[in-house]
């Protein structure tokens, strides 16, 4: 059995889902069932990140988003069912009707509640309308509620998955079923969970490669496709470097760090789960799909170029002891505390004898928040609009030459990675 994950890019439209259906009637039939994890179409998780926001603090027409919302979903619809008597029209339609009952209603205090039960339905809706495609293009697909399977704690936008939990409701329901039905597609939902409660919970931004290494582990699969818009796993960002190159195979541990660092093409949760089963995972293009990829395995070797990783909207936040004492063990706890409480993740941090440095996203609803916190017991110092480098296997021809006309804040230094925090000159 197989796992194949489709990001928004590759449902965005009706002719992406109808390619969708061609690669796989050519990855099926006689080679067994797939699990197909998608995500929501294009970029509807940003709208719906806006509705949320519009319910939330009444900063635009959450009418008028939701419309937006339906009207590009039903648009798609229309192109690949033209008989509008198709059940997909009232199954859409009553999916959308939760989002209905969300504007009318007064939201709860906890805006990461809210932010699950709205996001998620963009998973929900976009594997409905794939499955019902699938059915409609004679290949033999049924739709999983990934919410059944997947389980997590109440750890809203950030679920953490119940792995003995999940397991064990794997093993009851899934394989049973999947060992009853040959050549079958199971498609589901990337990037969201269920709780005990029977509440919705999302896994984290770009969470649906993750959900794809979470039910590879649990159904020990033979492998794991992630299908994007790149030829492969590139060692640079095309849309920072006008030359790139394609790495043609990766370590675990090297994915697991470039992951880690920022690269997008891989959510950093993913790796892991196929390390320890040595699951290998396969990242091509679903624009060319006969084209061998980048595959992801326990190979030894580091990688034959540097690869290079950019964040930008950085903050550079500089931490000290109000007094004269050194910063220390306790200190860090407390810091570290403050910034798992407030769900910041940091990028890279530095710390000398009497303070410590970190680089962050600039998070506008998480950020203001926490400074202010910590400017109660230290002295807080920042600097925004930076940019992070990143550089695996590096050398300082490397950094000279991503660090023309800016200014280096920080730079840390490993024996295989550097990581530089700059300033635009």
């Amino acid at each position: 059995m197989k796992i194949f994950k489709f990001g928004g890019a590759s449902v965005k439209d009706a002719n992406a889902v109808k390619n969708v259906a061609r690669i796989l009637s050519a990855n099926g039939g006689p080679k067994g069932n797939v699990i197909v994890v998608v995500s929501a179409m294009g970029k509807v998780t940003n709208a719906l990140e806006r509705l949320t926001d519009a319910i939330f603090f009444k900063q635009e027409d959450a009418t008028a988003v939701l419309n937006e919302i339906k009207k590009y979903h039903f648009d798609i619809i229309q192109q690949l069912f033209s008989d509008q008597g198709h059940p997909i029209y009232n199954e859409i339609s009553n999916t959308f009707v939760e989002l209905d009952w969300a504007i009318d209603d007064e939201p709860t205090e906890n805006y990461n509640y809210e932010y699950d039960k709205i996001v998620s339905l963009g998973e929900i809706i976009s594997t409905k309308i794939v499955n019902a495609y699938l059915i409609e293009a004679s290949v033999n697909s049924k739709w999983l509620d990934v919410r059944d399977v997947i389980q997590t704690d109440n750890t809203y936008r950030e679920g953490k998955v119940d792995w003995d939990l999940t397991q064990e409701l794997v093993n009851r329901n899934l394989l049973p079923f999947l060992e009853n039905n040959n050549n079958l597609v199971l498609v589901t939902q990337g990037f969201i969970g269920g709780t005990s409660e029977n509440f919705t919970t999302t896994l984290g931004r770009e969470g649906s490669d993750y959900s794809a290494a979470i039910l590879a582990f649990t159904t020990n699969a033979e492998s794991v496709t992630i299908w994007k818009d790149v030829p492969g796993v590139l060692n640079a960002d095309p849309k920072w470097f006008d030359e790139t190159k394609k790495l043609e195979q990766i370590s675990y541990q090297d994915a697991i760090e470039l992951a880690y660092y920022g690269a997008t093409v891989i959510h950093p949760k993913t790796i892991k789960p196929l390390q320890n089963k040595k699951i290998p995972l396969y990242v091509k293009s679903f624009l060319n799909p006969e084209e061998i990829g980048t595959v992801i395995n326990d190979v030894q070797t580091p990688l034959p170029i540097p690869s290079f990783i950019f964040k930008v909207n950085q903050v550079l936040i500089s931490i000290s002891p109000k007094d004269f004492s050194f910063i220390g063990e306790d200190n860090f706890s407390d810091i570290f505390n403050l910034f798992s409480e407030r769900q910041v993740k940091v990028n890279v941090m530095q710390n000398s004898a009497i303070s410590f440095s970190v680089s962050v996203d600039n998070d506008k609803r998480k950020l203001p928040e926490l400074i202010k916190t910590l400017q109660k017991q230290y002295r807080v110092l920042y600097n925004d609009n930076l940019e992070l480098i990143t550089i695996r296997y590096y050398d300082q021809a490397t950094i000279d030459r991503v660090t023309i006309d800016k200014k280096i804040l920080l730079e840390v230094k490993s024996r295989y990675t550097v990581q530089l925090v700059v300033k635009p000159l």
